[in-house]
C-alpha cells in the first residue's frame, strides 16, 4: 500500500500518512477484517483526493517530484517553462492524452467528469494522466 501511495505521490511523508489514515479509519470504524483490494483502492482514492484538493502550482511541484530547492522563486513555473508544457502537450502526446491532460488542467476537471466526456474509465484517465506526466518530466528534464 505504501508502494501505491508513492508511486502516485512520489512523497514519502504524505504516503506514509495516506496509508497509516486508512487503517485508522478502519480501526475506528471496528472493521478488523478487511479484502487487500480494498485497501490497496482506498490507499489509491485518498492519493488521488489529496492530490485533487492541492492548488495548481502545489499539483505541478508534486506531479514533477521537484525539490524545493530546484524551484527557488514563487514566479514557477515562469511563461518560458509553461510555454514549454504547452509545446510538450501539443506536439508529444496522442491526442486522447492531451484531452484528458486539458480536461484535468486546463479545464480543472475531475476524473469522473473527465471520464464521462470523453467516454473512457477513470483508470484511464489516470493512466493517460501518468503517462503525460511520465513523458513531462522526460522532456523538461532534457531541457533543463
Amino acid at each position: 500500500m505504501h508502494r501505491l501511495a508513492m508511486l502516485i505521490l512520489r512523497d514519502e511523508d504524505v504516503a506514509r500518512d495516506i496509508v497509516h489514515d486508512v487503517f485508522e479509519s478502519l480501526l475506528s470504524a471496528g472493521e478488523t477484517e478487511v479484502a487487500g483490494q480494498y485497501l490497496l483502492a482506498a490507499v489509491r482514492n485518498r492519493c488521488l483526493n489529496h492530490l485533487r484538493r492541492l492548488s495548481t502550482s502545489e499539483r505541478i511541484k508534486e506531479l514533477y517530484a521537484f525539490d524545493e530547492q530546484e524551484i527557488a522563486d514563487e514566479d514557477w513555473p515562469d511563461d518560458a517553462t509553461i510555454a514549454k508544457i504547452r509545446s510538450i502537450v501539443a506536439n508529444d502526446l496522442t491526442d486522447a492524452c492531451r484531452r484528458v491532460v486539458e480536461s484535468r488542467f486546463t479545464e480543472g476537471k475531475s476524473y469522473k467528469e473527465i471520464s464521462s466526456k470523453l467516454g473512457i474509465s477513470e483508470v484511464a484517465v489516470y493512466k493517460h494522466l501518468r503517462h503525460a506526466i511520465d513523458v513531462l518530466r522526460k522532456k523538461l528534464s532534457k531541457h533543463g
